[in-house]
């Protein structure tokens, strides 16, 4: 049943994020919804705050302060149990009672699923590029950043060395 589980976007009072977080997944527990309500994420950020002294900290803020994202299977019993939660006003794009689930691209753009890129080059390797506006041009793979879904390549544009970044499939090996 997990298999069609989506992510929806619950709206919280401000402040109730956590609380909500941990009373759906008591609920989820005692109820054994395991297979119906897979997973649950208040998207955080980490940035460095400077304080009036001058010293810097590692601080987590929430990147959307007043919603919480939940992967699940919508029925009329998850929906209840989610709307009925203190602290919830609402799912987004709620129409005729009815939530609409994120798209595919929004889950990854806002990092909630990773799908990982195999990628048949590493640094060092003779690449041409198969998209956009730099398409047809080669260069060496100078990094890789798989996490951020990147890889920086040095081409030779107008006489010079270039570092170029682009998405891990704009660019493949030359054989």
């Amino acid at each position: 049943m997990s298999e069609n589980a989506k992510w929806y976007v619950v709206h919280t009072y401000s402040g109730y994020e956590n609380a909500v977080k941990t009373t759906i997944e008591k609920f989820v527990t005692n109820r054994h919804l395991e297979d119906m309500i897979v997973d649950i994420q208040i998207p955080l950020e980490t940035v460095t705050e400077i304080s009036e002294s001058g010293e810097a900290k590692q601080v987590e803020r929430k990147v959307f302060p007043g919603y919480v994202l939940i992967k699940m299977v919508m029925t009329d019993d998850t929906w209840h149990l989610v709307r009925n939660v203190r602290g919830v006003t609402g799912f987004v794009g709620e129409a005729s009672n009815k939530p609409i689930p994120l798209s595919d691209s929004e889950v990854i753009e806002w990092g909630m699923e990773k799908h990982e890129i195999v990628v048949s080059y590493k640094e060092g390797d003779q690449v041409r590029i198969n998209d956009g506006p730099l398409e047809s041009f080669t260069g060496t793979v100078e990094e890789i950043d798989a996490e951020k879904n990147k890889v920086t390549v040095v081409v030779s544009m107008f006489g010079r060395e270039t570092p170029v970044e682009m998405e891990l499939d704009q660019v493949e090996v030359i054989s």
